[in-house]
């Protein structure tokens, strides 16, 4: 039963998760530090959020990778659609937005490992450049891109994007899936994809937002909103409202925008959700992470995972819960949508 439930956890573990999972675990003990449950606060995660974003990616990527597939975001989602049909579907949508053609030459913001990079890039037949600040995540990214073949049209390129190595205006698109809520300032981190952008053309995103059912003065909001940050290497959460006035400060124009979860007749957190069992998503279910969580346990036992593994996935499970919790009292979207337009007549001031 465990070999067929199972029949990727050995290949993938001794190849890839063993070796590269906690290079460094001592960095889960820096992370926890800026976050207010560990006495930290929301003033170091924004003034260290480059440190503190390399760190949780550090600890995050293999675990990531091993139950949720090489696209690292949530999805709209139809009733009798598979999750890995939901993701990709998602992600052509954001293509379609764009008006992505052959031979645009567009950038992924925070393209984690390059999965959606590669999707849009097959599907629209364009040449994507991601850009990712985590070296392990580009090292990554470029062997995947090497084992299917887009080695030659896409690429990545190591920086921060609050300040890109890029030229004013070299862009004819730029994305971001669930990324720049890693900014320290919105505005700030939607003014240097406006800089890269050319005149005109279009910048699409999927946020993670509080929504406007979100309470600062209900204690079990602010739990729940501590919770996300801590689990999932954020600085801050910014609500729907403070998304769009950001996008209008930086000087973009809002053609489109909406929270996709209310559409989604599937609820968008339903794989993370310990009460339900899909054979689709069987990993990120209760008992697959039971499975999961107990293998971790034994390989680190046997000194064939790092010391801390098991942490690590306790860390992770309980960032699980708190974005279920989120999406059942609709306080939280990981998919708020928008398409914004730079300005033709844009100074880049």
């Amino acid at each position: 039963m465990f070999l067929v439930l199972f029949p990727f956890s050995f290949g993938f573990l001794s190849r890839h998760y063993i070796s590269t999972l906690l290079i460094n675990f001592i960095g889960k003990y820096r992370y926890e530090k800026y976050h207010m449950y560990y006495g930290g606060d929301e003033g170091s995660r924004k003034s260290n959020y480059t440190d503190m974003v390399n760190k949780y990616y550090d600890l995050a990527t293999s675990f990531y990778e091993y139950g949720w597939g090489e696209c690292f975001h949530f999805a709209h989602r139809w009733k009798g659609e598979s999750l890995r049909e939901s993701i990709k579907r998602h992600e052509h949508f954001l293509a379609l937005q764009l008006c992505l053609k052959p031979a645009m030459k567009v950038l992924d913001v925070g393209c984690g490992i390059g999965g959606p990079l590669r999707e849009i890039a097959r599907f629209s037949r364009t040449s994507i450049t991601g850009l990712n600040n985590n070296a392990y995540q580009i090292s990554r990214g470029k062997e995947l891109n090497r084992q299917c073949g887009l080695d030659e049209s896409c690429d990545f390129v190591k920086g921060d994007f609050m300040k890109m190595p890029f030229s004013n205006d070299t862009f004819d698109a730029v994305y971001a899936i669930e990324a720049t809520c890693h900014a320290p300032d919105a505005v700030g981190c939607y003014k240097e994809i406006k800089r890269v952008l050319k005149p005109g053309q279009l910048f699409a995103a999927y946020e993670w937002c509080m929504t406007n059912s979100f309470d600062p003065k209900n204690e079990e909001h602010q739990k729940i909103k501590a919770e996300i940050e801590l689990g999932d290497g954020l600085p801050d959460i910014r609500t729907t409202n403070q998304c769009i006035e950001a996008l209008k400060s930086a000087g973009f124009e809002v053609l489109f925008e909406e929270n996709l979860t209310v559409s989604s007749t599937v609820p968008w957190y339903a794989p993370l959700d310990a009460s339900s069992f899909s054979l689709s998503s069987f990993r990120l279910t209760a008992l697959g992470r039971f499975l999961t969580r107990n293998m971790v346990r034994m390989l680190e036992f046997l000194r064939l995972a790092p010391e801390g593994s098991e942490r690590v996935s306790s860390f992770l499970e309980k960032a699980a819960e708190g974005l279920v919790a989120g999406g059942r009292k609709e306080i939280f979207t990981p998919m708020y949508f928008f398409l914004a337009r730079k300005p033709l007549n844009d100074n880049q001031s």
